[in-house]
Formats: C-alpha cells, structure tokens, sequence
C-alpha cells in the first residue's frame, strides 16, 4: 500500500533528522509532547499513530511536510487565511453545532 510506504518514510525522516540533531527520543518525545512510546511508534512507521503527533514530530526535526519546509508552510496557510478574511461570510463554511446531549 501507498499509505504504508509513506508512514514508513515519514518515520525514517524524523529518525534520520532527530540523530542528526543528536536529540534521544526522551528530548524529542518532550518537545513535541508525546510519549517516547508514541515517538518509536511514529519512527516505525505505524499507521495507528495520529497525525498531529506525526506531523508534530517532523516539523521538531524540520522533515518538510508536502515539499514545502515550515517557512513556506506558514507562508501558504498565512495567504489562506487573507483569502478567506476577503470572502463575504456567506461564502464561508459554516460550523454545525453539534448536539450531543442525549
């Protein structure tokens, strides 16, 4: 599978980059406020972790996320955010209330 390949490779990236910062997985674990458990998972490649916690892991390490380093990433969400203040609100997604008072 595709996915598989891809976790696998993330994981190896955030290896590879965090020995090259000399960091132990406890200092990265900490960093990124996840459990050194959770870290070896996210080096191996397992698909049960959360992305947050992946993608937390190599932006710490500076493992660019889809091309792009972080810079550019909070270039790219920067210029969103002016796109989206320019729309007239009716535009907009609107957030559904959830009701979960059962």
């Amino acid at each position: 599978m595709h996915s598989l390949n891809a976790l696998a490779l993330m994981g190896q990236l955030v290896h590879e980059a965090r020995l090259k910062k000399n960091w132990s997985m406890a200092a990265l674990a900490e960093r990124a406020g996840i459990s050194r458990a959770l870290l070896q998972r996210i080096e191996q490649g397992d698909p049960g972790c959360s992305i947050g916690a992946v993608f937390e892991a190599a932006v710490l390490c500076d493992v660019p996320l889809f091309g792009l380093d972080g810079q550019q990433v909070k270039e790219r969400m920067h210029l969103q955010q002016e796109k989206l203040a320019l729309m007239p609100k009716s535009v907009r997604l609107k957030l559904k209330e959830v009701k979960d008072d059962f």
